[in-house]
């Protein structure tokens, strides 16, 4: 893909490699299956192609980044103090796309939140951010319990996909004993709930 100028300077390869000296070699990978996933379901379901890869590309940047430079931009740039109580998790979406916007010189407000909600989704979500969301649980290096499904559910319904990974996030953290970030209860409010609704109607 050839990127238009519109959202960064960057050629592809540029970014990539960018992305590339910020992560381990595993996370790349899974970065790159994030982008081919994300193009896929942009060509779907009609949103830009550019985004998805631009966003997809740069979803991950700030994941393996020291959590003392986490708490540092959270407390210098007056994000809510109860974030600190969080961690990598959550932080790496929120506070990593001002990492992308500051670093990468990439400004463009929809492929910036795509980054931010990729781990917590929202209640309010563009076709870009489901896109991010969901292209994250299930590219090809994914392989859990489930997967499947919700590739195939991606590739008929978006929401439902959004509801179905949701649904088994929350899970999992409640099985795991975790902390749950209140935006990924909004989320599941939200998506699973009208999920429900279009079910019994």
């Amino acid at each position: 893909m050839n990127f238009s100028g519109a959202y960064t300077t960057l050629k592809r390869e540029e970014l990539m490699q960018e992305v590339q000296m910020h992560m381990s070699e595993r996370r790349f990978v899974h970065v790159l299956g994030v982008e081919e996933t994300a193009i896929a379901l942009a060509a779907k379901y009609g949103a830009s192609e550019e985004k998805a890869s631009i966003a997809a590309l740069t979803h991950d940047y700030a994941k393996e980044r020291p959590n003392e430079e986490f708490e540092l931009i959270i407390k210098r740039d007056g994000y809510d103090p109860e974030l600190l109580k969080y961690g990598n998790a959550i932080w790496h979406g929120l506070v990593g796309a001002s990492m992308v916007e500051r670093e990468l010189g990439i400004e463009d407000e929809e492929i910036l939140q795509a980054i931010r909600l990729h781990t917590t989704g929202a209640a309010e979500m563009s076709l870009l951010d489901k896109i991010i969301y969901v292209a994250d649980y299930i590219e090809p290096g994914r392989n859990f319990p489930g997967v499947d499904e919700a590739r195939k559910i991606a590739l008929r319904d978006l929401d439902e996909a959004v509801a179905f990974e949701t649904k088994h996030t929350l899970v999992y953290l409640i099985e795991q004993e975790q902390k749950i970030y209140p935006k990924t209860i909004e989320t599941y409010n939200y998506w699973v709930s009208k999920k429900r609704g279009k079910d019994h109607r």
